[in-house]
């Protein structure tokens, strides 16, 4: 399986984060790119390629144009205003605070356009979001010029952000950016299976209205877990999109036994819907030792999770999204490539 991957994502390099009401190391850090990298040249898994350089067209595609401005000029904002660190957000338009109006401070704008203040936003933020948009773009077109299967080591992650929205370490929503590229190149009908730990809200709103991008769900229960306020097992579309959206939350402490029928469920939904592509959000983050997540996969159970989506037969993207287990993170990446690859 050929691998996509840009040294520039590495730019985007966090310090800190806030978390449990404090500030405390990053743990969406270059480290989680470079040692699955490692990892796919020491087991031999495959072609590592550069991503090519697509025009800003796809990301308008899936993304307010106004959002995408504001985040490839946020630093010299950021910087204008006095500020020198990597920058948290600290307040937004909820409830009965207004969204109609135009701010101009950058305090505001941070806001308007963020979900959460655990997203840290610095000076290398955007070119390293860009080329991660970049990398899951040249996976998509990999699959359009025929390959059955291609990994996008996307790094940051995406698929927390939203239309007009980052957060949850996410900038641009990749899986969505190819989604809509296979869309906008012929292809009729693609699904989105998201195993990451975390439900993947900004992809879901994305799409929550339209029938032919199926999103699929596999997460902690929200009542307990990030994000919080979406992911419930009623939310399954609206509009024209009623039915082609489902979740699957699990309860905190979800092993490969429990989460292995959710599964199966998901991939009887893929055998009715009959994709012509799918993009798996593949979140390492199940891991009985990831540091910010509460489920017990072990490393064996990637092997299976990459088995179990081979028998669905259809051309398939891998999206990296989390897993912050940085030294089992190569391991667990690699074992869903090479069983998937069987």
């Amino acid at each position: 399986m050929k691998t996509v991957f840009s040294d520039t994502q590495l730019a985007h390099a966090p310090a800190q984060e806030i978390s449990d009401g404090e500030l405390k190391p990053a743990v969406e850090i270059p480290a989680r790119a470079e040692i699955v990298l490692k990892t796919i040249r020491d087991r031999n898994a495959g072609e590592i390629l550069a991503p090519e350089e697509f025009p800003i067209r796809p990301l308008q595609r899936i993304h307010s144009p106004d959002y995408v401005a504001f985040l490839e000029g946020f630093w010299q904002k950021w910087t204008a205003a006095g500020r020198t660190r990597e920058a948290f957000p600290f307040v937004w338009p909820v409830r009965s605070l207004r969204e109609d109006v135009s701010v101009n401070h950058i305090d505001g704008l941070l806001g308007r356009y963020s979900m959460d203040a655990g997203t840290p936003v610095g000076e290398h933020s955007y070119k390293a979001a860009r080329a991660s948009a970049d990398t899951a773009l040249t996976a998509a077109r990999l699959i359009l010029d025929g390959e059955k299967s291609a990994f996008a080591l996307c790094r940051p992650p995406g698929h927390h952000a939203g239309f007009d929205f980052f957060g949850g370490y996410c900038f641009f929503n990749n899986a969505a950016i190819a989604a809509q590229y296979l869309r906008d190149n012929g292809l009729h009908r693609v699904a989105i299976l998201d195993v990451d730990y975390h439900h993947g809200n900004g992809t879901q709103a994305l799409f929550y209205d339209r029938p032919d991008v199926l999103f699929l769900s596999l997460h902690a229960d929200p009542r307990d877990e990030y994000p919080y306020f979406l992911g419930y097992a009623d939310e399954t579309g609206e509009h024209a999109g009623t039915g082609f959206t489902r979740n699957w939350p699990l309860p905190l402490g979800t092993d490969w036994e429990a989460y292995a029928p959710a599964l199966e469920e998901a991939c009887r939904w893929l055998l009715v819907y009959k994709p012509e592509a799918m993009i798996v959000s593949l979140g390492m983050d199940c891991y009985e030792n990831d540091p910010i997540s509460g489920f017990k996969f072990k490393s064996a159970d990637y092997l299976r999770l990459g088995q179990r989506l081979a028998k669905a037969g259809v051309p398939t993207i891998f999206v990296m999204e989390g897993g912050y287990a940085v030294d089992a993170l190569g391991t667990n990446c690699v074992n869903v490539l090479e069983g998937f690859e069987g």
